[in-house]
């Protein structure tokens, strides 16, 4: 892992070499050190490359405290609340993940001049934020996509022997059961998996809605009550179930997160990935992947009620009130989401959140004859479009996937039934929304 990121760092270090710099008063924070805590993984590593670029521009000095998954550092910014230690300025934050801060973090609208903000995706904004109070400012989308092995599908004896047996074309799937079908088909444990999923925390939550709402489901009604103990909750719990019975997926995916995967496809041992964009070159790039060169990308697949799944948020950064210098905070997330910027994240397959990034990476990547992300793009751009729905923008959201997601552990594991899961996660959610407020 080290030394792709490594390799990532140097490659966005050769990429803002040659753009613009972002327009910043020379020694205007001399002397002075910005404390940030920041989300760690392959995938955002890159953008980093570029804070010592901001120091030598400003004069200032970052001091990294924190570089952490999101959960990790979800948990640690709590424990800040709770012991009175919000001594940092900057954190990453995630449209999901912001509405449970309450008012650590300063409204934004004011502070980011009036001209930037217009250069970001109107939907975006609006998903960053909350009771009017722009918490966030987004640095790269999310959405996810299926990709696959593609000489799988290629392989004659395969095609044969998968017809013959389920009666249909082995060709990527458009539904879930067709997924569940060919990732109990291609599984060969402990050696190949058909898929995999990430196994817990907000990770596992949030796939467990997007397939219930795919399959026509709800987590809440209009009076916030949680409905998600429904047939289409039962339905896709089923799937993770069977999938994890079948020994379709890893013994440990139950421990997964987002780096799990990611590099459990490019381990070449997974025939289909649900993952997000920012895995797209990773997974072509033969030094790194094992399958690059033989990746397939289509879009999500279907639930029971035709609608696709499209769980989707943006990462962003937030300032805090307890900052000392949120001229300089600012300056930085500016300079961390501003063109050039998501330019180097759109490289590595991240979705922009400036509308003109959009067309200048796909423009880049066409003229550089690199037809993978240029698909990539146009598939996650529609996705993005047609697709895509938050979980509940709502302060108790984190409080209520702590409530589901361990009874998703216990009903893939058999320890209860789906349905009996479910109820007692719905009467734990129903609890939560009651001491919130909400009911």
């Amino acid at each position: 892992m080290k030394s792709s990121i490594l390799r990532y760092l140097a490659m966005g270090a050769g990429l803002h070499l040659a753009m613009t710099s972002a327009p910043a008063t020379a020694g205007e924070f001399d002397g002075y050190t910005l404390r940030v805590k920041l989300i760690g993984g392959a995938q955002y590593e890159p953008l980093y490359s570029r804070i010592a670029e901001w120091e030598a521009m400003t004069g200032a000095e970052v001091d990294v405290l924190s570089r952490k998954n999101h959960f990790e550092l979800d948990r640690e910014i709590k424990q800040d609340i709770a012991a009175g230690t919000l001594d940092w300025c900057v954190g990453s934050n995630h449209t999901s993940f912001a509405p449970q801060y309450g008012s650590i973090y300063i409204d934004l609208n004011g502070v980011i001049s009036e001209d930037v903000l217009a250069e970001f995706q109107e939907l975006a904004l609006k998903n960053s934020t909350i009771n009017g109070r722009l918490l966030q400012l987004p640095r790269h989308s999310d959405i996810s996509n299926l990709y696959y092995i593609k000489s799988l599908y290629e392989d004659e004896d395969k095609k044969a022997a998968f017809k013959a047996e389920y009666g249909y074309d082995l060709v990527p799937p458009e539904t879930w059961d067709q997924v569940k079908d060919q990732a109990i088909f291609f599984a060969n444990a402990p050696t190949f998996y058909g898929t995999q999923f990430v196994g817990k925390d907000e990770a596992i939550t949030g796939r467990f809605y997007e397939l219930l709402v795919a399959n026509g489901g709800a987590l809440f009604d209009d009076d916030w009550n949680p409905i998600f103990n429904s047939e289409a909750g039962v339905e896709a719990v089923n799937f993770f179930k069977d999938l994890y019975d079948a020994k379709a997926v890893p013994a440990g995916a139950l421990n997964y997160l987002w780096d799990d995967t990611g590099l459990g496809f490019a381990s070449g041992t997974v025939a289909m990935d649900l993952d997000w964009a920012g895995w797209a070159s990773f997974f072509n790039d033969p030094e790194n992947s094992k399958v690059a060169g033989d990746v397939g990308l289509i879009r999500a697949p279907k639930g029971s009620a035709g609608i696709r799944t499209g769980w989707s948020g943006s990462h962003t950064f937030s300032i805090t009130e307890t900052c000392d210098n949120k001229d300089a905070a600012a300056s930085f997330i500016t300079f961390l989401t501003n063109h050039d910027s998501q330019m180097i994240e759109a490289t590595a397959g991240l979705l922009p959140t400036r509308t003109k990034v959009w067309d200048d990476a796909k423009a880049k990547f066409a003229a550089g004859g690199n037809d993978f992300l240029v698909q990539v793009f146009e598939t996650y751009a529609v996705s993005m479009s047609e697709d895509a729905f938050t979980p509940p923008l709502i302060t108790p959201w984190i409080e209520v996937s702590n409530e589901i997601w361990p009874q998703l552990q216990a009903a893939i594991l058999g320890e209860k039934t789906p349905q009996e899961a479910l109820d007692e996660a719905a009467e734990a959610a129903r609890i939560v929304m009651e001491d919130a407020g909400y009911l």
